[in-house]
């Protein structure tokens, strides 16, 4: 069963439905560290009990495998001024929508009424911004990226998953404001930006 041992198969078959699955990542304290940055497996996630986007991500994805659906990660790419942005994929008679673990307000669950990742992808274009100045960073994605083309060990892997975050970023990617559009994207408004500041996590939990 993909590597995991009894525990870790008790967490995941609990995990059966989209709905559940986001349920236990907001339960997952943020992967704040201040070691610098990391890119954890499953099994390293379950041990360490944080996580951030890609790690949820791929938590989100083991548990839609175990279930018997494709596990499928989309990635949202920012401005190099701003960080990326993953999040694992489902669907739903034909629709898509989306599982995502982030420490703020926006940038999270997407019900599956999107007819296309590029729908559902345009979704977080509003929110996806830097808070000091309300600049929209959002430009691209990613198409829906298997992670069944690395097999099951990087499941239970103690190394970190650079390897697969460098295969999704370096995966095609298409742009989202049409050509030309760019000079009319408007920055979000003060009250806009001071809603976008909640966090979830904070950086001296001890847990995180």
């Amino acid at each position: 069963m993909l590597g995991l041992s009894i525990e870790e198969l008790a967490v995941f078959r609990k995990l059966s439905t989209p709905h559940k699955i986001q349920d236990y990542l907001d339960t997952i304290p943020a992967n704040l560290s201040k070691k610098g940055s990391t890119c954890f497996s499953p099994r390293m996630v379950l041990q360490k009990g944080r996580a951030h986007c890609i790690e949820g991500a791929f938590i989100a994805a083991v548990a839609l495998w175990l279930h018997g659906e494709e596990p499928l990660l989309l990635d949202l790419k920012a401005l190099n001024i701003d960080y990326d942005h993953v999040v694992a994929l489902y669907k739903k008679n034909g629709y898509w929508g989306a599982i995502s673990k982030t420490n703020h307000p926006v940038l999270r669950f997407r019900d599956p009424i999107y007819k296309t990742p590029r729908e559902l992808a345009l979704s977080y274009f509003h929110e996806y911004t830097l808070l000091k100045t309300g600049q929209k960073t959002l430009r691209s994605y990613s198409r829906p990226f298997s992670l069944k083309q690395f097999g099951e060990g990087w499941i239970t892997s103690k190394k970190q998953l650079w390897d697969i975050a460098l295969a999704l970023d370096e995966s095609p990617h298409f742009p989202i404001i049409p050509k030309g559009n760019e000079k009319f994207i408007r920055p979000l408004s003060p009250i806009e930006r001071k809603a976008g500041n909640l966090t979830e996590w904070a950086r001296t939990d001890p847990r995180t």
